[in-house]
């Protein structure tokens, strides 16, 4: 998923947990969601980010560190994003993840 083109707020916004737990049912497994779904996003996020900087990298001798205007402008554009959490409510709010609790189906089928 392309994560820059998402409309989710840049600073915390208070919500009302209640309301968004109506999908679940659950305040606890809406957050267990959110929070899953925000750790996913965190390490694609961080996987990108290392492979854009991995280009920079030299062998060359470690000592002769000079700051590169480019590193510098990806770390920025990185850092302006929005955090992973307000990325994964967004897209809960927004009914765009796909979850299922195991336990619940099976008590379903035991029915």
């Amino acid at each position: 998923m392309d994560y820059k083109k998402t409309n989710a707020p840049l600073t915390t916004v208070t919500r009302d947990m209640i309301a968004m737990a109506e999908q679940t049912g659950n305040v606890y497994e809406t957050v267990c969601i959110i929070g899953k779904r925000a750790n996913q996003i965190a390490a694609d996020l961080k996987k990108e980010l290392e492979k854009k900087l991995a280009e920079f990298a030299s062998s060359d001798n470690l000592e002769e560190v000079s700051e590169n205007r480019e590193q510098i402008e990806i770390s920025r554009f990185y850092e302006k994003l929005p955090k992973p959490t307000l990325i994964a409510t967004q897209e809960y709010i927004e009914h765009k993840l796909y979850f299922s609790n195991p336990l619940k189906e099976k008590d379903h089928l035991k029915d």
